[in-house]
């Protein structure tokens, strides 16, 4: 049920670009914000104070993945998470050869770093995540595959590629592995233990916390170098006056991260789906056969184009998306569902619902209403055009 103190949000399905904050973690940053004002890094009294409420945060968001507070590296984002961990591993190590494997439908973040490695004369591999212990050489220093996918919410096999590369590592090489899992944490459990990654990134907006703070798990031992110059915070992993307040924030929200909510929300996923093919039983789901995300279904509403529907369900107060919100700007079609083997016609008619914990029963009927309304007013518009 959605607290009182949001009865102003109106009806919001795009979880997965970001998400508001939650009542909890907007009362912990304001009292951050007002008593928590001192550098973490000076010795007197008040930065001291920030720098034990810093560290306190981060034994939280440890606790939250299954490391140890002094594996976590706060960043400013889920984007900085990625570029540390990519770059700072790969330029951290030595040797005449590097290779990196990473899949197609990674993150920009990840994939814009990857493409750079390739500048500086990295060889890189981007195949699909079935085929990563295929292309496992001798020279490969760092794997890279997104724990789950933002578009479609496909989960990826982490623990088969983490076991892939441990076997490398029997044998004698040095090879790591980072997985984005800006999309996954919070809504399935993580425990970088288990997954058997060396690299995690997180980012706090996605789970009602402020933008701007995020986290990279380091595992211990792993020896990343950082890409920031002018300071040493962070382990000397990163540069720049530590954000305590976000950082609390932060905490905050892994706290209030719920198991039973995303069965909840799971079942409000499914009922729209199950609900909206009733009502148009032309529509399909893209990546409906993977093992998915709960809250993420991605819809191809073939022939309509999909910004228009994202249009139409804005005049009715319905935030939905066509895919990755930093890509939101761009006219080319969905890289990830290219990928899938749509079509471009196909890729730019899909939208992606993302739903979180704070939606109801009634929002989602609602939903389901107004899809149609603007579908079929769509449909007949596209028809009257052709002729």
């Amino acid at each position: 049920m959605k607290p009182t103190s949001l009865d102003a949000v109106l009806p919001y399905f795009d979880h997965n670009a970001t998400t508001f904050l939650a009542p909890e973690v907007a009362e912990a940053m304001a009292v951050a914000l007002r008593e928590v004002y001192g550098n973490a890094s000076s010795m007197h009294r008040a930065g001291q104070s920030a720098r034990q409420h810093l560290e306190n945060s981060r034994r939280t968001v440890a606790d939250f993945l299954g490391a140890s507070a002094n594996e976590i590296v706060f960043t400013s984002g889920g984007t900085e998470a990625n570029n540390l961990a990519i770059l700072g591993m790969v330029r951290g190590l030595d040797g005449a050869r590097k290779h990196v494997v990473t899949t197609p439908i990674e993150h920009p973040s990840v994939l814009e770093c990857v493409r750079q490695l390739g500048r500086e004369g990295v060889d890189v591999s981007v195949v699909d995540a079935s085929a990563i212990e295929q292309n496992l050489r001798d020279d490969t220093v760092l794997v890279s595959v997104m724990h789950a996918n933002n578009e479609t919410g496909a989960i990826q096999p982490v623990r088969q590629v983490a076991a892939a590369i441990e076997r490398r590592r029997q044998a004698g090489q040095t090879i790591y592995f980072h997985s984005d899992g800006v999309q996954a944490a919070g809504k399935i459990p993580v425990n970088v233990r288990e997954l058997g990654v060396d690299l995690y990134s997180l980012s706090a907006h996605k789970l009602f916390a402020p933008k701007g703070v995020g986290a990279l798990y380091v595992r211990k031992g792993t020896p990343l170098r950082g890409i920031q110059y002018g300071g040493r915070h962070e382990r000397e992993r990163r540069a720049g006056t530590e954000n305590v307040p976000a950082a609390m924030a932060f905490a905050r929200a892994v706290e209030l991260v719920d198991g039973a909510a995303n069965i909840d929300v799971q079942k409000l996923r499914d009922d729209f789906e199950d609900e909206l093919g009733k009502r148009l039983p032309w529509i399909e789901v893209n990546g409906a056969e993977a093992e998915r995300l709960p809250n993420t279904s991605n819809v191809l509403f073939r022939g309509i184009s999909g910004e228009a529907l994202v249009i139409a369900l804005d005049l009715q107060n319905m935030a939905v998306s066509t895919g990755a919100a930093c890509s939101s700007g761009s006219i080319e079609p969905s890289h990830v569902l290219l990928v899938m083997g749509r079509s471009r016609d196909e890729a730019r008619s899909s939208l992606r619902f993302s739903f979180g914990r704070y939606n109801t029963a009634e929002e989602v009927e609602a939903l389901v209403e107004a899809t149609t309304r603007a579908t079929e007013k769509l449909r007949k518009e596209e028809k009257r055009l052709a002729g």
